[in-house]
């Protein structure tokens, strides 16, 4: 490190720890030379994005000379008049990433505290690094969100809490009774996010939105995505709900223009194809039981998921699995980046790649035993 780095970069910067994406499929390609591969890593739709909106995207390329709408008026009315909200309740952000750390840089100083769940997803805790606040990392309790021990920790100087449902990597839910109680006793100076990034997969009927506590008057922010279910992960894109004061903050740290025009129209012609949402939710029902029933074969344990990914103990060195399956085409996530070294993350494909993955994961299981 430079001598100027050293001495003028900001001191928080250097305790931030940079974020590990699933393995590209080009990057696999190049090293292993390898042509056929599955991409179950990164917990995207295998079904692909949106019919609909990727004809939208297509009807506008001929106007990328021009800036995007820098409020994205037309994506706030349809998401007002689907959620029944003001539009100023609405933000629209760089992906759901970037509303969080939108969140962070409007209401939290040096020295202030966050609560995270952990494991969770790691932008809550790069977040509040970047505008170097105090961590408290709460663990996990069988795989859930210990929601008193989250409680429990909160102080005077806790500004936000993070709630991750359902959970990334264990696909985990917290239950409406659970979250009730929680949220009769959060201080009214702590702001709860709730990322709520799968919610389109959860089926239990103890799932609960953090929209009904919006709508109740407490401090809360929903952060949604089009990435996942919509399958627009490469158009960054998503959006949150909040009370109006808390939107005018969070939009005065706004860049204008966040937000390319495609992404726009495309989010906005997603939202109305409904035939895609439900063939996704369908697709995705079907492959986790399939999946269900191989790992039972295999004896393997695995944590029930109400999102589109399964975190599996694979009892072997997480890294051998996940070399082992590269090595077959097959990428998953090793669980020791979320402090599980026998876990790994895979991601519910389309019937062909959940089949190749089981495969796979014999053979590789197999070769280390």
């Amino acid at each position: 490190m430079s001598q100027f780095v050293a001495s003028r970069a900001r001191s928080a910067i250097f305790s931030l720890k940079p974020y590990v994406p699933g393995k590209p499929i080009e990057e696999v390609k190049r090293e292993l030379g390898l042509e056929d591969i599955v991409k179950l890593a990164s917990n995207e739709n295998p079904l692909g994005p949106s019919p609909l909106a990727q004809r939208a995207a297509a009807s506008i390329l001929d106007q990328l000379h021009y800036y995007p709408d820098s409020n994205c008026f037309e994506l706030k009315q349809k998401l007002s008049e689907r959620y029944n909200l003001s539009p100023s309740s609405i933000l629209i952000g760089n992906g759901s990433d970037e509303l969080l750390k939108l969140a962070a840089l409007a209401f939290l100083n040096p020295g202030e505290q966050v609560v995270l769940p952990q494991p969770s997803f790691s932008a809550y805790e790069f977040s509040a690094k970047v505008m170097d606040g105090v961590c408290l990392p709460v663990p996990l309790a069988d795989f859930t969100h210990d929601l008193s021990a989250m409680l429990q920790a909160v102080t005077e100087q806790t500004k936000i809490i993070y709630i991750c449902n359902p959970n990334n990597p264990t696909g985990t839910i917290v239950s409406r009774e659970q979250i009730d109680e929680f949220m009769s006793q959060v201080p009214d100076h702590v702001l709860v996010v709730f990322d709520e990034a799968y919610s389109e997969y959860a089926e239990s009927p103890d799932y609960v939105s953090g929209l009904e506590y919006l709508r109740a008057g407490k401090n809360v922010m929903v952060c949604r995505t089009f990435s996942k279910i919509y399958g627009l992960a490469g158009l960054r894109i998503g959006y949150a709900f909040t009370t109006p004061e808390i939107a005018g903050a969070i939009e005065r740290v706004t860049d204008p223009f966040n937000v390319n025009s495609v992404a726009q129209i495309a989010a906005l012609a997603a939202l109305d194809d409904f035939e895609h949402l439900w063939t996704s939710q369908e697709l995705n029902q079907k492959g986790k039981h399939y999946l269900y029933e191989q790992l039972n074969n295999l004896g393997l344990y695995y944590v029930p998921t109400q999102a589109n990914f399964i975190f599996i103990d694979t009892r072997q060195d997480c890294r051998k699995v996940f070399q082992g399956l590269l090595q077959q085409g097959v990428i998953v996530r090793p669980g020791d980046v979320f402090g599980y070294p026998t876990f790994i993350r895979v991601t519910i494909g389309t019937a062909a790649e959940n089949a190749r993955f089981i495969n796979s994961l014999r053979t590789v299981l197999e070769n280390l035993s």
